[in-house]
């Protein structure tokens, strides 16, 4: 009867410290804050976990031979139609760019307190931000993890005194590697919606990015909240690494399927944005990371989204529609997607309010 939940919110935003300071003060039990509400609990208990696959997809070969281009572009469409998800293997990225990525994350997350809160904000403006749950005075309850976001969503620009120090040699790395790989992903969609390969690229959806690199802090109590809640990303493409502890999982069949980590591979997944413009042949589908006794776990989530000040509308492409396909949505500005979502609690999709 005496719970603030209000109170408690401002109270822990207002230490600028995140999920990482209340762990390295020693907290026990996580606070009321994070706790799940009773109906998600017992919801999880009828979504059991089954012991699937994500397709894992080895990218090698892709410019050398038409063949085994073809069959890499059907496994990607297979992907993409059935489970939204899917892992790529010899993407070029490096490995010592992937392990430097996230060595540079933690480190950044493992400095004092005082060091990193120049960077903790709620203005979703900065172009470099820390932030534990961007969504905190929204949600049912909080998520264990903190955020450090890179938001390149209105120009490609990102002069290297604007990243933290503890990461900004790998970060300015990793951000040209994915760039590239993502620019490969989306000639490769566009082949498997029997378009000309360069069709996603011209419609400038590989230009906006963001990236999130989460440092999920080992919790004491996993079974009563999240890592991430469940949700569909609003973006066109998500392209995710993540380390060895495991613990995002994929909604398959109305089961939930961990997503095993591998050695130098990376997660990608299908947006709301990108499901909308093929008109509902490639699907956004619900994942969610789960909270963990051992930690810290880091990833690094890099969302290809559009510039959101592009006047550009999108909607169903010209060529996914016809008699017996007729378009599904509303065309849209990527702001106005954007700001839909973000005045939204993490978990709320943004596809049935573009519907038709």
């Amino acid at each position: 009867m005496d719970y603030d939940r209000a109170k408690e919110l401002k109270a822990f935003d207002d230490t600028n410290a995140g999920v990482k300071g209340l762990v390295d003060a020693g907290t026990m039990n996580i606070p009321r804050i994070f706790i799940r509400p009773p109906d998600e609990l017992a919801q999880d208990l009828n979504c059991l976990t089954i012991p699937l696959q994500v397709p894992v997809i080895d990218l090698s070969g892709i410019e050398k031979d038409d063949h085994r281009r073809k069959g890499i572009v059907d496994e990607i469409r297979i992907a993409s139609e059935k489970w939204g998800f899917f892992q790529v293997v010899n993407h070029r990225i490096p490995l010592s760019v992937l392990d430097e990525m996230m060595n540079g994350v933690r480190a950044f997350h493992e400095q004092p307190s005082e060091v990193k809160q120049e960077f903790y904000s709620r203005d979703g403006m900065k172009k470099v931000r820390l932030v534990s749950n961007y969504d905190l005075y929204l949600s049912r309850s909080a998520n264990w993890r903190d955020t450090m976001n890179i938001h390149l969503l209105l120009s490609d620009h990102l002069h290297p005194d604007e990243l933290p120090l503890a990461c900004r040699d790998s970060t300015i790395e990793y951000i040209k590697g994915v760039s590239e790989l993502g620019d490969t992903i989306f000639e490769l969609l566009s082949e498997a919606l029997g378009l000309k390969p360069n069709h996603l690229k011209d419609m400038e959806c590989s230009r906006g990015r963001s990236f999130s690199c989460h440092y999920y802090p080992a919790c004491p109590e996993p079974d009563l909240t999240l890592g991430t809640s469940k949700h569909t990303d609003p973006t066109f493409l998500t392209i995710l690494l993540q380390d060895q502890i495991g613990g995002l999982q994929v909604l398959h069949d109305n089961h939930w399927v961990d997503v095993q980590p591998n050695v130098g591979s990376l997660v990608v997944n299908i947006g709301d944005t990108l499901q909308i413009i093929s008109n509902d042949k490639f699907k956004s589908v619900e994942h969610r990371v789960l909270a963990n006794r051992v930690g810290p776990r880091i990833s690094v989530a890099c969302f290809f989204t559009a510039f959101t000040t592009s006047s550009k509308l999108y909607g169903p492409i010209e060529e996914m529609i016809s008699e017996e396909s007729p378009p599904v949505y509303r065309e849209f500005l990527v702001s106005d997607y954007t700001s839909n979502i973000l005045s939204k609690a993490l978990g709320t999709s943004g596809l049935d309010h573009f519907k038709l």
